[in-house]
């Protein structure tokens, strides 16, 4: 595995490892950005679980790696719940990161406290993933790898001298909770000057008095006889939603002022305070304008934290923020999981092999968007599946809305989230993993305008066909079933044995028949075989069950005719011309389509 210190949890220390990038329409086909929107509510951690199940390998080792840290997850609440806490806590949860300053900005206050805050979350984060992951019940080489990591960085030279700086300094900079700022203006009520007054150890309270700063200068009685600080002066809550008149006109020259004169200002923060400006009350930026007249009056403190701060540059925090999106991942998904369980549904640890004689065998497994939406699991029916030498080419047949097309989504989701190190919606699960998913699914009208249809079908299947490898997993859906039968069949059949000699585990769904029965034909001779599946109609009833068989003719048509009341019984009945509905008329011609 490479060396005994990990630094990730997801992406183990293994030479020679590629990933591979799941573009965003198989994302899309295979349901997974509906899967993410499950697993969470919020967009950062959806981007996150985005990122982590798009990029794939075919590499086992990794695949077992993320599947035994899961598992770790699972088996373990109460560190998950610990690890929560701490991320709560810690800014690096809170997408706030690493400060950047501008390069012809100095360092002020502002800067170096968010660094102070980084330096501080760095050293609480290390003190309690140690403990987190102190855990005898953890068994991962992950999380014990990343254990190891942690320890390195504890027993650094550097980590308990960085440690009392760190408290040291939080002792002197916490009694700062407010500053006294005058303004002085002319005669049209424009700033002319500002200053800060005092530094103040105690938070200003609003005042009972309800008023604000406009109110205070429409009424004469209420104007301050000289400058000096009296019992009868209020602190006046600034509310950007209520204050309009002189104080907004006057707040905002006063910004524009301080910003425009300071010998510091980016070219960058003078545009963000006209825009803040013209777009809002600018209020939260205030720390932005005050920030060199602090700088100044706080000389002594700023150049004692930057000086502390400046002995551990070197200090690589990196490690441990890259982390943390990882464990949320986990977390998360681990989350996800139970939930479903908890409503009856099986989920199980995939065991990741490398390709041979067989390279997928699939017990019990179902689509995880059923699971999603179906409240309850008895309705759900499970299959078994196979890839091997004489069946890594499926040509998938059977009738209308049988579900052709979910259990071919089902597949692709059983390789993404067992590849993701997520346990997967089966009863068993073995499979060597893809080193990517590629799917073929009907595209949106709008793509298709300058090729048509067809023409954008074979241009798409081409690009894939230079991209797949004997490792990769393809998904066809009705492709090439945008012409006529000879048309759409021809193109398939030379398709099809061209993806035979490439060797990438194919499920084809399809309604031309002909092109499973002749499946023997265009394997001959070909290192693997193309065969027929079938999704099993029992009686003329949908089963929803996949088996290794010949197609059963002409159901779909059957289907489609009784549907529409056009076989000849139907239409020679004695209400046919009745006016009468026929059955399924209210149906959309979308309904055609598999669920």
């Amino acid at each position: 595995m490479g060396s005994e210190i990990e630094r990730s949890i997801l992406f183990p220390n293994i030479d020679g490892v590629k990933y591979n990038k799941l573009d965003d329409t198989s994302f899309h086909d295979l349901a997974l950005d509906i899967v993410c929107k499950e697993v969470t509510r919020d967009a950062r951690e959806q981007a996150i679980v985005t990122e982590i199940l798009s990029h794939m390998t075919d590499c086992p080792e990794v695949s077992s790696y993320r599947q035994d840290v899961f598992e770790d997850f699972k088996n373990l609440p109460e560190m998950r719940a610990q690890l929560l806490d701490l991320f709560e806590k810690i800014e690096f949860n809170k997408g706030k990161g690493s400060i950047r300053k501008a390069a012809d900005e100095k360092e002020g206050i502002w800067y170096l406290m968010h660094r102070l805050n980084e330096y501080s979350d760095y050293v609480k984060c290390v003190d309690a993933l140690r403990v987190c992951l102190g855990n005898e019940k953890i068994k991962s080489a992950g999380l014990k790898g990343f254990k190891a990591y942690v320890d390195e960085l504890y027993s650094a030279s550097h980590f308990d001298e960085l440690k009392k700086d760190i408290e040291t300094l939080q002792k002197e900079t916490v009694d700062i909770q407010s500053v006294t700022v005058g303004i002085n203006v002319n005669n049209n009520l424009e700033a002319e000057s500002m200053g800060l007054i005092s530094i103040n150890n105690k938070k200003f309270k609003k005042s009972n008095i309800v008023s604000n700063f406009s109110d205070a200068l429409s009424k004469e009685d209420k104007i301050q006889d000289g400058n000096d600080w009296n019992g009868d002066m209020h602190y006046r809550y600034a509310d950007g939603s209520r204050s309009v008149g002189a104080y907004r006109m006057l707040d905002d020259l006063m910004k524009f002022q301080a910003v425009s004169s300071a010998p510091f200002a980016t070219a960058q923060l003078r545009q963000s305070t006209v825009a803040s400006i013209n777009e809002g009350d600018g209020l939260g930026n205030s720390t932005y304008y005050l920030e060199n007249i602090l700088n100044k009056m706080l000389d002594s403190m700023v150049k004692k934290i930057k000086n502390t701060l400046d002995k551990y540059k070197d200090v690589v925090i990196g490690g441990i923020t890259a982390a943390i999106p990882e464990f949320v991942y986990y977390i998360r998904m681990v989350e996800f999981i139970e939930r479903l369980e908890k409503k009856g549904f099986t989920f199980c640890k995939a065991n990741s092999v490398a390709a041979g004689e067989s390279s997928m065998k699939a017990t019990g497994l179902y689509n995880m968007k059923l699971a999603i939406s179906m409240p309850n699991p008895k309705e759900l029916v499970i299959n078994d599946l196979v890839f091997d030498k004489s069946h890594t080419i499926y040509i998938l047949t059977g009738a209308n809305r049988g579900g052709k097309t979910t259990i071919t989504q089902a597949v692709g989701m059983l390789f993404a989230l067992a590849q993701g190190g997520v346990y997967v919606p089966a009863s068993s699960f073995e499979f060597a993993p893809a080193d990517c998913i590629y799917t073929h699914f009907p595209a949106d009208e709008d793509k298709t305008l300058d090729l048509g249809r067809l023409g954008e079908e074979c241009v798409r299947f081409k690009e894939i066909f230079n991209l797949i490898t004997p490792t990769s997993l393809l998904l066809m859906n009705e492709t090439f079933s945008t012409t006529s039968f000879e048309e759409g069949y021809y193109i398939a059949y030379d398709s099809v044995k061209a993806l035979l000699t490439k060797g990438p585990r194919t499920i084809y769904n399809t309604h031309m028949h002909k092109l499973a029965v002749d499946a023997p034909l265009y394997s001959e001779g070909m290192p693997v075989k193309a065969s027929s599946l079938i999704v099993k109609s029992e009686g003329g009833n949908r089963s929803f069950k996949v088996e290794i068989a010949p197609p059963e003719g002409l159901s779909y048509a059957s289907d489609i005719a009784k549907k529409y009341g056009v076989t000849y019984d139907m239409l020679t009945s004695s209400d046919a011309g009745s006016g009468a509905s026929v059955p399924g008329a209210e149906t959309s011609p979308a309904d055609e389509a598999d669920a």
